[in-house]
This record gives structure tokens, sequence and C-alpha cells, in this order.
């Protein structure tokens, strides 16, 4: 399975971006995450949804701005970003659990899209 990710940009803080994530095969009962990489940090989680959407995991630290969602028939996950700030940015990266129905760790994806970059300038 390949993942495409797209949607990063350039916004200032306050503002609002739609990441997408188009996989090349089916993701049928698999979970689908987004993390994010900042220069010299660690990658971390951002949000992660199950298969039938029964199961939404946020990060603390995007609480109330952001929303994942998933549209099956195009094996598509998404992610709003609203009230952007500063701190966000970074790469942001799809990835899919194939056999990890609550799976909230890198280690338990299995596939990886190649990032795009946000940059939320203040």
């Amino acid at each position: 399975v390949q993942l495409q990710a797209s949607g990063g940009g350039l916004v200032q803080a306050g503002g609002s971006l739609s990441l997408s994530c188009a996989a090349s095969g089916p993701t049928f009962s698999t979970t689908m995450g987004w993390f994010r990489q900042a220069p010299r940090k660690e990658r971390e989680i951002v949000a992660a949804i199950n298969w039938r959407g029964s199961w939404t995991y946020y990060a603390e630290f995007v609480k109330g701005r952001f929303t994942i969602s998933r549209d099956n028939a195009k094996d598509t996950v998404y992610l709003q970003m609203n009230s952007l700030k500063p701190e966000d940015t970074a790469s942001y990266y799809c990835a899919i659990s194939s056999h990890d129905s609550y799976a909230r760790r890198s280690d338990r994806y299995d596939y990886w899209g190649q990032g795009t970059l946000v940059t939320v300038s203040s």
C-alpha cells in the first residue's frame, strides 16, 4: 500500500488547513493515523481513526482544534486543522495500521506516506 499526502502549506497563526491522504490499495479494517515531526523533535501522533470511525484518538495538544475523518469508499483519510499555532509547524505524515484497531504508537503502523509540510507563521 502506498500513501500520498497532500494539503500542506504556509498559513498564518489562527488559520486553517486541510490535509488529505489517499491510499493506493484497500484500507478495509485498518486504522489510519496522522503523525507529525518538527525539526530536531521526535515523531508524535496527532490523531487516529479506526475503520468504522467509531474510535478516534487525538493528542492533547490538538484536541478541539483538529478533526480526523476518513472516506472508506475513497481509501482516504483527512485532517482538518483549525486555529493553527506556530508550534504546529512540522511535516505531517499519514500512516496505516493493518493489525491494531486502536493504534497510537508509531511502531504499530505498517505503511507511511511521504509527509507534507505545514508551516504556521506568527
